[in-house]
């Protein structure tokens, strides 16, 4: 098992609280402490924990080998160099900053100081993703659609950021190659931030990728379709189940390939606590995360792309009265 790590959490509000109680229930983790600037729910979370509750995290750093960072994107910065600079290895919560600049930054700092930077890019952890990742073989096209009911939470951020950068950031993973060009279109509908958009990314290889998102919808939808030579991928993350088509040399009469189809259910996961122990275990044993900061960059880096295309195409006028009234 190796020495004990001590951990903590920086921001337990909604999703930091979790990341305090996966840590607490760890063996060869000690959750020392949290800390956030409400002290009400700091101490709640403490106490549901049985760890000290700190209201200035500076505190905290000095007590600890690694922290998970939950607090605002806006303050991602801030908080991870002052970690760093403490020598603290960290898990960034996505997306990893605001600006390319800033996760530079803190990239070049954990390097320099040999710490672990790890980015919470979670779907990485879904079940499904990794059920998938055997059947993959050369992608040719993907198509995903990330469909939500809205929920009054994470607004204050574009959709891009709140939800299509987990699919940036599995796409990236899956087809290795540079993105050559990008074409958006997105709208703001029931918010003042863009609510559902639409990005096409194509590759220097020739694959291409469509990806859609909205938290406006009346359902849950979480699909992925990989489209690769011989075969055909069906991600079901919402029914967890993934289906293969693998098309033979035999022909059917309509003179299509035969298909030999495979269906494989896998089981609900816990991805928060999957991620937390590869984060533990990459600072223990002094190893690469498979999601580093590189990784946060390149997909942030994209996002950023898409946002900007989307404003630029935007025909705001259309949505001013609207927003005036409401």
């Amino acid at each position: 098992m190796g020495k004990v790590i001590r951990a903590g959490v920086i921001g337990v509000g909604y999703l930091g609280r979790f990341h305090a109680h996966k840590y607490a229930a760890l063996e060869g983790v000690e959750l020392v402490g949290v800390a956030d600037t409400s002290n009400e729910q700091g101490q709640k979370v403490a106490e549901e924990c049985s760890c000290a509750y700190f209201s200035n995290y500076q505190d905290l750093i000095k007590n600890v080998d690694a922290v998970s960072i939950a607090v605002p994107t806006s303050l991602h910065h801030t908080v991870g160099a002052d970690c760093l600079e403490a020598g603290v290895d960290i898990l960034m919560e996505k997306p990893v900053t605001v600006s390319l600049e800033e996760a530079d930054e803190l990239i070049a700092t954990a390097e320099e100081k040999s710490l672990i930077f790890q980015v919470g890019h979670l779907e990485r952890f879904n079940p499904a993703v990794q059920a998938m990742e055997p059947f993959l073989t050369q992608p040719v096209f993907i198509e995903s659609n990330r469909i939500s009911v809205f929920k009054n939470r994470g607004v204050d951020v574009d959709v891009v950021l709140d939800l299509m950068i987990h699919d940036i950031d599995i796409i990236l993973n899956i087809i290795k190659s540079p993105i050559q060009q990008i074409h958006t279109v997105g709208a703001p509908v029931a918010t003042a931030t863009t609510d559902i958009a639409n990005a096409r990314l194509i590759f220097e290889n020739g694959a291409t990728a469509n990806v859609t998102v909205s938290r406006i919808s009346r359902t849950n939808v979480r699909k992925m379709r990989i489209f690769q030579p011989g075969s055909y991928i069906n991600v079901d993350f919402a029914n967890r189940k993934v289906m293969t088509i693998r098309l033979q040399d035999e022909l059917m009469e309509s003179g299509m390939p035969k298909q030999d189809v495979e269906v494989t259910s896998f089981k609900e996961g816990d991805a928060l606590r999957s991620e937390i122990i590869h984060f533990i275990d990459n600072v223990r044993n002094r190893t690469r995360p498979s999601v580093s900061g590189h990784e946060g960059r390149r997909a942030l880096a994209v996002a950023h792309e898409v946002i900007s295309q989307i404003k630029q195409h935007q025909q705001l006028d259309v949505f001013k009265e609207y927003f005036k009234k409401h």
